[in-house]
């Protein structure tokens, strides 16, 4: 079938994107769903700094790329042996697609898969193939096995988790990616203890996402972001403080369980300065490759300090979303407010460097 997808031809273009264009909307065509896979009609996609590191060269990924990791639609298509879903159904597309029998799927959220790691690494989904074609009948990548900035993809069964049909687009888009890593950051890989601070350094759309789980799970939450209006939003959100990064630190606060969501070096110092002796730090962002953060061991062993990486919040996703999902459902977690503003497909590139400026949370495409 045909579809309309936004597609990157080279990756690292100049900035600003706006006038570069590296993405550009165009027809291409799907191949339908082979066994074990699904087609689905997308109805909202959020855009992630995980395709802004594609886009500027940080992440190094096949082109040419149908970009597009968080998003959610609806279930037109299923191949053969995928009887769990029915056409109609509404899905959670999810980055990281899970076989359930490596060692990675054996760590229970702590590791990623190891299949579907090096499907998303070479561009093709899980069984290894590629079901999008560009107009001259060349091959397209597919992005971390979703694709979502398109009108429709093809994704790996175990790429979706269906939510019921009171879950509307735009959050359960939301619930594929911001979510999963932020929340899972707290739940999964921090585990703060009832009533534990906990400290978030990096307010955009994964950071506030590990802001607003960790008030639903009742904690004192600290923001910390460079950026005023962010730190107002965090206050608004039920932080008992939000503050700049230098602000933090020369306040002497320090915190059970820190997040770092940046995705830079010195946002991981930072985080690393604010943490208690005896507790951990969770870093979540995504840095560039060659970049390097100073900590001095000494304090990591004379402290007792635990620093730990967390790929995709260290979830489940068949297990957490359902959870998340609870807690918008009960007016506990409020998703709404992480949408920045709302774009149409043709606009990417212009969303793109607004996200590289860092002002936007989540910005979402619906169709």
């Amino acid at each position: 079938m045909q579809i309309t997808g936004a597609v990157l031809e080279v990756s690292g273009a100049d900035k600003p994107f706006a006038q570069t264009r590296p993405l550009r909307v165009a027809a291409l065509e799907l191949d339908p769903p082979q066994a074990g896979e699904v087609l689905v009609r997308i109805d909202a996609a959020g855009v992630c700094h995980s395709d802004l590191s594609v886009v500027d060269g940080n992440r190094v990924r096949p082109t040419p790329m149908l970009l597009g990791h968080e998003a959610s639609g609806i279930v037109e298509q299923v191949g053969d042996g995928v009887d769990d879903l029915a056409i109609g159904d509404r899905v959670v597309m999810t980055f990281l697609p899970r076989c359930g029998e490596c060692a990675g799927c054996r760590t229970d959220g702590r590791l990623p898969c190891e299949v579907g790691s090096a499907a998303n690494g070479a561009g093709t989904l899980v069984g290894g193939g590629i079901r999008l074609h560009g107009e001259a009948g060349g091959e397209v990548f597919h992005h971390l096995g979703v694709s979502g900035f398109a009108s429709h993809a093809v994704v790996s069964r175990t790429s979706v988790v269906k939510v019921d049909a009171d879950v509307p687009a735009e959050i359960a888009a939301l619930l594929g990616c911001a979510v999963l890593t932020g929340g899972g950051a707290v739940i999964n890989a921090g585990r703060p203890a009832s009533g534990e601070r906990v400290i978030v350094v990096g307010l955009g759309g994964v950071g506030m996402a590990a802001l607003l789980v960790a008030v639903a799970e009742g904690h004192e939450v600290i923001g910390v972001d460079a950026v005023p209006a962010k730190l107002e939003l965090a206050r608004e959100l039920g932080a008992t403080s939000a503050l700049a990064p230098q602000e933090a630190l020369d306040a002497g606060i320090r915190a059970s369980v820190v997040i770092e969501a940046a995705g830079s070096a010195r946002a991981f110092e930072t985080a690393f300065a604010l943490t208690a002796p005896g507790s951990t730090t969770v870093t979540v962002g995504l840095p560039a490759p060659d970049a390097r953060a100073s900590l001095s061991p000494l304090t990591i062993t004379g402290e007792a300090r635990t620093v730990i990486g967390s790929y995709l919040g260290s979830a489940v996703p068949a297990r957490n979303i359902p959870r998340y999902v609870d807690l918008w459902r009960s007016g506990r977690l409020p998703l709404e407010r992480l949408v920045s503003s709302r774009i149409r497909l043709g606009e990417l590139n212009e969303a793109m460097d607004r996200l590289a400026a860092g002002g936007e949370l989540r910005q979402l495409i619906t169709f």
